[in-house]
């Protein structure tokens, strides 16, 4: 029995040790030694919880009345920590060996928990405190009665500590718990002796390895140190103008505001004030440029003061400057524009403004002109504006207007005529009959007066009409063949659709050239005139000889209907 508890310490210790190494040779792979300290605030983020689920060896070294409790090789442990610091915090955990030859142990505690990042690594150690559930052990007599000691609840305590290894992925949110070894000593009272219930006091002393996962989460990370940036309004002047430089510090903390003091210095400038702004007078400073340096603080620790730098120039008194814009900077033939030019005299001196155009007619001499189009054609008009000082500096700038184009006529569309119904004659369906001449007289005095247009004609059916597509096909065929035979109209300029308006006509339509059918009609079928042909007498009330000649009574069931 001895020689099999140690093999089997052996092998999990030589376990153990494998795992060791392969995580060894992991962080060595990962950062060069001499980078790893420099790069472990970077790498392994300071976690405020970390979460272990995992597996846990149980090996109990306990017994009652010589009976001893046995290892339980199949477990669960679970446990969460919260730190309230980089390294401590307090740790609530768990777990379960149900099996162990009849025995089993569950264990609740809670307790303090140290650690020490590293770059990938972070071992830890934590001592904790709580209750136990402690069943057996369990076994038989050699005269067969099975002794039982039930679950009983007592205090427990463990120590140990393990090592955690970060993962490269999962974007530094899990850990491979390489190991963690804890010493357990668990308590437990069984009562008296009753039956097959064996009874008795338990004082067990476990060692208890573990391995698993662990997921972190939020972050523990110092404070940001103060930071300030200062900034010069305006950046550039003459002698005489006023400068305000601002510092904007960042990271403060708003607990200390009323601690907050500002102190300003520069060379060659008077500068003064405990306020993020102050004024900086130039009267008597020289061409040039200065520096203002703020200083901020908020305590005597690092990180809770800085320093910002703002520059300006004093300039030597310059010609003045202009800029012209136009609006609108695009009209229509004949529009007009005004030219608004700021000129700015750097010494602040008098000036005068004075305009010319490439084309059209300009006119104004302040600030802003209005440029007429009359008579332009399109393109682009460049306006030049001058300004000149009193001292007859002068510069000048320039403005664009663009004359459009005239917009081209709006796209020819596709016209609704007049529509003929064919519910008249339940007998002939298809007929065109007398009703509807009026209405394709119509149709052709439009395709008369727009030679270049062309009619498209879109057949219908009612829902209860049997061979629906047929039928409007075929009426859509016959008002074509009147149009073609009685109105003389090319057909080459007349198409025939079917659509689906679910009445029993045909809709005319009239397309100008230009005209697009389908965008402007969309959802109606082409009919294919090779297929469907125009019935005789369909129209009219006399038969032409034609008509009699070819119209046998097989066809005229077929096509009459």
């Amino acid at each position: 029995m001895e020689c099999k508890k140690f093999r089997m310490y052996g092998r999990l210790l030589t376990t153990v040790c494998a795992v060791g190494l392969t995580t060894s040779s992991l962080m060595a792979q990962s950062a060069p030694a001499s980078k790893q300290s420099a790069a472990s605030t970077e790498i392994n983020p300071i976690s405020r919880v970390d979460l272990f689920a995992g597996y846990s060896f149980l090996a109990p070294h306990g017994s009652i009345n010589g009976n001893a409790y046995s290892k339980a090789t199949a477990g669960a442990i679970g446990s969460g920590a919260y730190y309230f610091t980089k390294f401590l915090g307090g740790e609530v955990g768990g777990d379960s060996h149900p099996d162990g030859a009849g025995d089993g142990f569950t264990t609740l505690d809670v307790g303090p928990i140290l650690r020490y990042p590293l770059a990938r690594a972070t071992p830890f150690v934590h001592v904790l405190g709580g209750v136990s559930r402690v069943g057996g052990p369990n076994y038989n007599t050699p005269a067969g009665v099975h002794m039982v000691n039930p679950y009983k609840w007592g205090p427990s305590l463990a120590a140990g500590g393990g090592l955690d290894y970060l993962l490269p992925f999962f974007g530094n949110h899990l850990s491979l718990r390489v190991f963690q070894a804890d010493y357990q000593y668990m308590h437990v009272s069984f009562g008296q002796p009753v039956g097959n219930i064996e009874g008795g006091t338990a004082s067990i002393n476990a060692l208890q390895l573990s391995t698993g996962l662990v997921y972190h989460a939020g972050s523990i990370a110092p404070p940001p140190p103060v930071t300030n940036s200062c900034t010069a309004n305006p950046t550039e002047v003459y002698a005489g103008d006023s400068v305000a430089v601002t510092c904007s510090a960042l990271n403060l903390n708003p607990k200390k505001a009323k601690h907050t003091i500002y102190s300003w210095s520069a060379t060659g400038v008077k500068v003064g004030g405990d306020k993020p702004t102050t004024k900086v007078n130039t009267t008597d400073l020289a061409p040039g440029t200065y520096t203002v340096t703020g200083h901020v603080t908020e305590g005597k620790k690092p990180g809770q003061s800085a320093d910002g730098t703002a520059t300006f120039t004093v300039k030597p008194f310059q010609p003045p400057t202009i800029a012209c814009s136009a609006d609108p900077s695009a009209v229509q033939p004949g529009g007009s524009s005004t030219i608004t030019c700021q000129g700015v005299s750097p010494q602040n001196r008098p000036l005068t403004f004075s305009y010319s155009a490439s084309s059209g007619q300009i006119s104004g001499s302040t600030n802003t002109a209005t440029l007429n189009t009359t008579g332009v054609a399109p393109g682009v008009i460049t306006v030049t504006g001058n300004v000149t000082d009193d001292k007859g500096q002068s510069v000048s700038a320039t403005a664009n207007v663009t004359v459009n184009a005239p917009p081209p006529p709006p796209a020819p569309k596709t016209e609704a005529l007049c529509a003929i119904n064919f519910d008249r004659d339940q007998r002939r369906p298809t007929r065109v009959d007398n009703e509807a001449k009026a209405c394709l007289d119509d149709v052709a005095l439009n395709l008369e007066r727009n030679a270049d247009a062309k009619a498209v004609l879109v057949g219908s059916s009612a829902p209860t009409e049997k061979k629906g597509a047929q039928m409007a096909a075929q009426r859509a065929v016959n008002t074509k063949d009147y149009l073609v035979r009685e109105k003389g109209i090319d057909p080459s300029r007349i198409d025939v659709r079917t659509g689906s308006a679910g009445t029993r006509g045909v809709q005319n339509y009239l397309v100008p050239s230009g005209a697009n059918f389908d965008t402007d009609e969309p959802g109606t079928v082409e009919v294919d005139t090779k297929l469907v042909k125009a019935q005789k007498r369909v129209y009219g009330h006399a038969t032409t000889a034609h008509t009699k000649k070819h119209h046998t009574p097989k066809k005229a069931t077929s096509n009459q209907q």
